[in-house]
Parts: C-alpha cells; structure tokens; sequence
C-alpha cells in the first residue's frame, strides 16, 4: 500500500501490528518516534530527509496507525523497534540502517544499538537518551505530571481515529515517564557499549523558557545530563537548538540538516 508516508508495510509481532512507511532513495535511515508522538508527527522532518535518504518510519503501540496493546512498558518499546528494524531487509545487504530516534526514541536506540554491535551504522539522538543526574519525577512533582497527563489525555480524544492518535491513558503516560527515569539513570553504561558514531541534537529550553515553576530546574538537569555524557564520551558530537522538547516539529529543516551534516553526504549510485 502506498500512503502520503510512503509505501506501507504491516509487521506482526507480540499480538500488535506495527504500520512501517518507506519512501525516498539513498543511504537507509529509520526514524524512530517518541512517547506520545508519531509517524504523521514526524511526516516534515521525514519528508525533508528523503530528498537523500530512504526513511523508514513507523508508530510505536498504541500510537497513530498501531492498534492499542496489552502491554505499554519500555521493553514492549524496544521489541517494536527491534521487529521493524528485522523486517526491513534491503536489496544491498551492506547497506546498515542510520537510527534516528526522538524522545524515547532516542532512548530505544541505544538500546537496541548496545545490545546488537554492528547492526547500526550511526546513531543520531533528538532530545532523548539524557543521562540526567537527577530524576525528573519525584513524588513531590507527581500530582503536577498526572494533571498535565491527564489534560493530554483528554486533548488526545479528539485525534481519536486519526494518524495522530495515542491510545494511552494519562496513568500509563505517567508510569512509563517514570521507567524512562529509572531507564536514564543506567544509560551510561549503555553507551559505553555502543560500537557506532553518535550525535546528540538537544533543546536548549527542554521543560520551556520563563523563570517559573519546575522548568528552570528541569532545563538545568537536562543540559546537565548530556555535559555528563560529553565528559565521559567525547566523541559524541553535540549540536543545542533554542527550542522546547518539540523541536522535532518546531524546528524540522535545522534538524534536517543537522542529520545531512552529521551522517555525511548521502550516498549516490556508482556510474
């Protein structure tokens, strides 16, 4: 099937079908998208990379094109994007995928990179993946989270039946948010593990700007988290734009370009 993604594919795996669009031509690159977020989130940053990539994209459970599932953890996650990335195939065997992952995204890469060495060729992270040095929910701060969520969540009713849609309620949001907590506070080890070149494309302002409520402080933590991270990996490159954590929608082409820097020139067919 052919969509304005691109050409669809349905992969099957743990009682969930995952929607898979791939479109343009060039080096592979597999677009991963965040908690909340999906392939139609994604479609301007996807579209500018396939002027001279193949993109791959695709929607998490219980996210746009995906049925809801029985199971939302970081884990069930992880094996979506260990399914697409095993059912890709590619007519030039050598051809290994770039990652691209947003938010938890970012966080799946890792993952998925740590524990298969050599199945991906580069690794770019947009906002996510932080080895924050403090959590970001604490108990003090968890009515705040579960009344945000919970607006999100009633937001969301209107996407319902849409490429745009999250089928989560605001509880699993939340309980999911503080896995990743616990997740990011080993990602260290993680990328000690990791064989292939990584970028980092960060917010500047990541909880927002203003000087009220938790943002300052979360905004502290997050640079905190990738200087950390520098520290101990230098070789991760880092590229900071001045925008919230939605900048993979706020800011498309910067990325776009960033990602063409990052990975290098795309490659082109031998004459």
């Amino acid at each position: 099937m052919t969509t304005k993604f691109g050409a669809m594919q349905h992969f099957h795996h743990d009682g969930v079908t995952i929607p898979v669009s791939r479109g343009g031509r060039g080096r592979l690159l597999v677009l991963c998208p965040g908690l909340g977020s999906t392939q139609a989130d994604l479609y301007e940053l996807a579209e500018l990379l396939r002027r001279d990539y193949e993109v791959v994209t695709f929607d998490l459970r219980g996210h746009g094109l995906a049925p809801a599932a029985g199971t939302y953890c970081f884990e069930a996650f992880l094996s979506d994007l260990a399914t697409v990335l095993a059912g890709l195939g590619h007519p030039d065997q050598r051809a290994v995928p770039v990652l691209v992952g947003y938010s938890l995204g970012a966080d799946l890469a890792v993952h998925y990179a740590s524990e298969h060495p050599g199945a991906v060729a580069e690794l770019v992270l947009i906002d996510g993946a932080n080895p924050v040095p403090e959590p970001f929910i604490t108990e003090a701060d968890l009515p705040d989270f579960r009344a945000m969520w919970e607006e999100m969540a009633t937001r969301q009713e209107t996407g319902r039946g849409s490429a745009r849609q999250v089928l989560l309620t605001a509880q699993e949001i939340l309980d999911l948010n503080v896995e990743i907590d616990g997740i990011r506070s080993e990602i260290l080890d993680r990328y000690r593990r990791i064989d292939s070149p990584v970028s980092m494309i960060m917010s500047t302002s990541m909880a927002g700007g203003g000087d009220e409520g938790h943002a300052p402080r979360f905004n502290l933590n997050w640079r905190a988290g990738v200087e950390r991270l520098v520290r101990e990996q230098p070789h991760i490159s880092t590229s900071w734009l001045d925008a919230d954590h939605r900048l993979v929608f706020t800011h498309a082409p910067e990325i776009a370009q960033i990602i063409r820097c990052a990975i290098g020139p795309p490659a082109r067919p031998a004459s």
